[in-house]
């Protein structure tokens, strides 16, 4: 989050975070002003009490390297030789000298991963992330007991004999990657901690959303490693859950699709009923080329070859062929011979995706990955209430 809020052209950022990350932000971009509504909004992988700690440690042995987890007060950073991640805190470690001493701060089961990653012992601070820190043996083996075919996916904040019971192992991006390429169909990945009444009320709709998305993400998935051999890329449309385009669209960029247009300004589309409007596709064309701004890309949709020679000659930036079947695009494909950008679209499905591809277009889009896609799934079960 905090490097997204310093690749942004915005000179005000309202970071809705935690105190520490808000920090991050404007350590990464001190020319921009930095917002943080929750000004009392902490972690509980610490306490103010840390950057004393710090200090004194770094007294008592001046000569050892401190590495600080992200996940700290500015304080400890300005008295950190090196910042990590739970992606990098073991390739941290690894990179230092090994004769020098190392105080690792502030969680202690990060600390001991990156130990056992690279073979060396570390000054460990005792915190940690509490919700991590909680779940038990015992948990791990009651939910693999429920879902036996399950894989266990773990973040090293978790305990050492936690931790021995994961099947894989790393950061919330790498857990969400490892997800995305595995074959398997069922996953325990996630703890979660905190008033039973927020949890339960949020439940519902939270399931739904994960539900959905995630169901958007696993067919895009399919249908895009059926379109990559042969070059084309698989799109998404405008066909999204009222009030949800945003939420779509990531989940068609996470399964490995791409997005079509997100609004009716983002490009001009000519359909088969504004041709009709128009009078023909060269009229259509004059008049959208005639009104367009010229950043605006024009796209129109045709139906046959006739169609793809008007709108190559009324110069088109992209040429949609709509319903047709694969010998046809394959020839209209030749017959715009590099032209202009070609897509196709129409029904296209699991059954008939590799033949649209094979034909040579440059773009497949797909309604159906957003506008009746089947929900995966999903359930939350609550675990030992201690």
């Amino acid at each position: 989050m905090s490097q997204q809020a310093a690749a942004t052209e915005a000179e005000v950022i309202v970071f809705c975070g935690v105190r520490f990350m808000a920090e991050t932000a404007n350590i990464l971009s001190p020319d921009k002003i930095t917002l943080l509504p929750a000004v009392d909004a902490g972690c509980q992988m610490f306490t103010d009490a840390i950057t004393g700690e710090v200090r004194r440690a770094k007294a008592e042995r001046p000569e050892a390297l401190v590495v600080s987890y992200v996940n700290t007060p500015a304080a400890v950073k300005a008295m950190s030789d090196i910042c990590c991640t739970s992606s990098n805190a073991a390739a941290i470690v690894a990179s230092l000298p090994r004769e020098q001493e190392v105080i690792f701060v502030p969680d202690a089961n990060l600390g001991s991963w990156a130990e056992e990653q690279c073979g060396r012992e570390l000054l460990k601070w005792q915190g940690g992330c509490p919700i991590h820190g909680r779940l038990t043996v015992e948990d791990v083996r009651r939910a693999r007991a429920e879902h036996p075919g399950a894989l266990v996916l773990m973040h090293p904040e978790c305990r050492p004999e936690v931790r021995e019971l994961a099947d894989y192992i790393g950061s919330t991006t790498g857990i969400v990657n490892f997800a995305q390429k595995s074959q398997a169909e069922e996953f325990i990945i996630a703890t979660l901690d905190g008033n039973a009444r927020s949890i339960l009320t949020g439940e519902r709709l939270a399931l739904n959303l994960l539900q959905h998305l995630s169901g958007v993400a696993t067919r895009t998935h399919k249908l895009a490693a059926i379109a990559a051999p042969y070059g084309a890329r698989l799109v998404d449309t405008r066909k999204t859950t009222p009030g949800m385009r945003l939420l779509d669209k990531y989940a068609v960029k996470v399964g490995g699709g791409a997005n079509h247009r997100l609004g009716l300004y983002d490009a001009m589309l000519i359909k088969d009923n504004h041709i009709k409007v128009a009078g023909g596709i060269r009229a259509a064309l004059e008049r959208a080329r005639a009104y367009a701004s010229h950043m605006t890309k024009i796209e129109i949709e045709v139906e046959d070859l006739a169609g793809v020679e008007e709108a190559l000659a009324g110069k088109a930036d992209v040429i949609m062929l709509d319903n047709m079947a694969p010998d046809k695009m394959a020839e209209a494909v030749r017959l715009i011979d590099h032209r202009t950008v070609v897509e196709a679209s129409g029904g296209i499905d699991e059954t008939t995706l590799a033949a649209a591809a094979e034909s040579g277009v440059d773009v497949i889009s797909v309604g159906a990955l957003t506008h009746s896609v089947k929900a995966l799934d999903i359930s939350m079960d609550i675990g030992k209430i201690k």
